[in-house]
């Protein structure tokens, strides 16, 4: 069964925080990339068994998994997304690929969704920089939506 690491670049975070990392439960290590936050972030990150490093030790070899799950802070998986990352660990995917996930944006009252996004990654595959890995035409879909929440 391949394990996961959940990566996340944060700063002054800590009011969404709890959020995101809550609805992590597929992920085997959770790996916060702190950007000098001023509030309660890292605190907050380390009482979910986070680990958090400083944004200039921002590299994949800090993560111990070689699949990395990326999100914003003010993202969380739906229900649904987490039974799919639960139903793919079991499958035993191929040593290289990219995932892809829908998006849904709170918008208010209702939610907008985009297309799919590039966010669950073999590290070894591609390379990146910045907080998120680049969007690949050829990731195959998971079912379930990664929420992204405007408010706290």
């Amino acid at each position: 069964m391949p394990t996961l690491t959940a990566l996340i670049h944060t700063h002054n975070d800590a009011l969404r925080l709890g959020r995101t990392l809550e609805s992590l439960r597929p992920c085997d290590e959770l790996l916060i990339f702190d950007h000098g936050s001023h509030d309660t972030t890292a605190a907050v990150a380390r009482e979910y068994g986070a680990r958090v490093l400083p944004a200039a030790d921002a590299t994949l070899r800090q993560a111990r998994h070689d699949w990395i799950l990326c999100l914003l802070p003010t993202e969380a998986l739906s229900e649904s997304l987490e039974a799919s990352l639960f139903e793919w660990k079991l499958a035993e995917p191929a040593p290289a690929g990219a995932f892809s996930m829908t998006v849904r944006e709170q918008a208010g009252n209702h939610w907008v969704s985009h297309p799919p996004t590039t966010r669950l990654v073999n590290r070894h595959g591609r390379p990146w920089t910045g907080s998120l890995p680049p969007d690949d035409p050829q990731a195959q879909l998971l079912g379930g939506d990664l929420l992204r929440f405007r408010e706290p």
